[in-house]
């Protein structure tokens, strides 16, 4: 009696950034061994996996050629750091990817393009009902610019990535510290907008979602970010240093913790998750961050429609909370993306 035919197996092509290209974002702003282990724990990861062949597309010059020769079933989007190292053409990747019609896991380009708009996605959340910072957005190129009515007041860039343009003098006390620095900011960012906000001292937390509207959603346990080692005469921020300077005090004495938060605080932000997912198109997966004001509410900061994947990041450690492993955290977003693209 002759078997069933096994299924033939599904070619993922994963992408990722171009180690042999400068990275801003990175410690002395190159691809170092911290990136490469990420790779390297990936890759072992994923080999886990049966029914899967993966191949590794990580060469930017090369890569629209590699995916005309050799289309995937599915290309696993995991290049976080942007179109040739650059987080400002993170989009770029998603887009060439609908242009040679190949499915791809998490977020489409427009998606991308609406969710950098921080002063967008604000208006939206407001409108679904979701606490927010009050806020304006600065035109960097005005003269005068405008300055924040109460103090002590943040200060950010309203498009950038991976905390860039946070720093400890960004929560400013007065009008000399505010307009100085507006103007260091207009010198760094590539969009010339800011947003002047509430500094807001409570909670820090992040969520993690997997899945997709009408397959349903894994809700990951909430993280805190953990100030308390901090020089309490240092903004408890989480600042670019945090995530790219090790002599940082904010590298050295950051923590994330799970977050102490009851079951209906804990219900609510995954309501406001769930309602901003849907509206915004998000798909797969996706990070949320809040924090609390003096009033103990939760406000939306920020959407993050492709977080790092890491084995040490955010979304990890959530899973871990949960009781995931790191490839099961991968194989639920594998799903989460094969599912929404009739794989399974």
């Amino acid at each position: 009696m002759s078997g069933r035919a096994a299924s033939p197996a599904v070619e993922v092509a994963v992408l990722l950034g171009d180690p042999r290209l400068p990275y801003p974002y990175a410690i002395e702003e190159r691809y170092g061994a911290e990136e490469q282990d990420a790779v390297d724990r990936l890759k072992a990861a994923l080999a886990m996996f049966d029914g899967f062949t993966f191949s590794y597309l990580d060469d930017h010059t090369t890569l629209l050629d590699e995916l005309r020769r050799h289309p995937p079933s599915l290309a696993l989007n995991l290049c976080d750091m942007g179109f040739r190292n650059n987080t400002a053409r993170e989009l770029n990747i998603p887009a060439l990817l609908e242009i040679l019609e190949i499915p791809y896991s998490g977020a489409d380009p427009a998606c991308m393009s609406l969710t950098t708009d921080k002063c967008i996605v604000r208006g939206v959340a407001r409108s679904l009902g979701i606490p927010v910072p009050n806020e304006e957005l600065v035109d960097l190129d005005a003269d005068p610019l405008l300055l924040p009515a109460l103090y002590p007041a943040l200060i950010k860039p309203n498009r950038s990535d991976g905390s860039f343009g946070i720093t400890e003098d960004c929560v400013v006390h007065d009008a000399a510290e505010a307009e100085h620095y507006l103007r260091w900011l207009a010198r760094k960012v590539e969009w010339p907008e800011a947003l002047i906000q509430d500094f807001l001292t409570g909670t820090e937390y992040t969520v993690g979602l997997i899945g997709n509207p009408g397959q349903g959603f894994t809700y990951l346990p909430p993280l805190e970010v953990d100030y308390s080692r901090l020089d309490p005469d240092l903004p408890p921020i989480l600042s670019y240093a945090s995530k790219a300077d090790p002599d940082s005090p904010y590298w050295q004495k950051l923590q994330f913790r799970r977050a102490q938060i009851d079951e209906i605080g804990r219900g609510r932000l995954y309501d406001h998750c769930t309602l901003l997912f849907k509206r915004l198109g998000l798909r797969d997966y996706a990070r949320f961050d809040f924090r609390a004001g003096a009033d103990g509410e939760p406000r939306l900061l920020e959407v993050n429609t492709n977080p790092a994947w890491a084995w040490d990041g955010k979304l990890s450690l959530m899973a871990g909370y949960a009781g995931y492993s790191y490839p099961e955290l991968l194989r639920l977003i594998l799903d989460a993306a094969m599912g929404r693209v009739g794989l399974m």
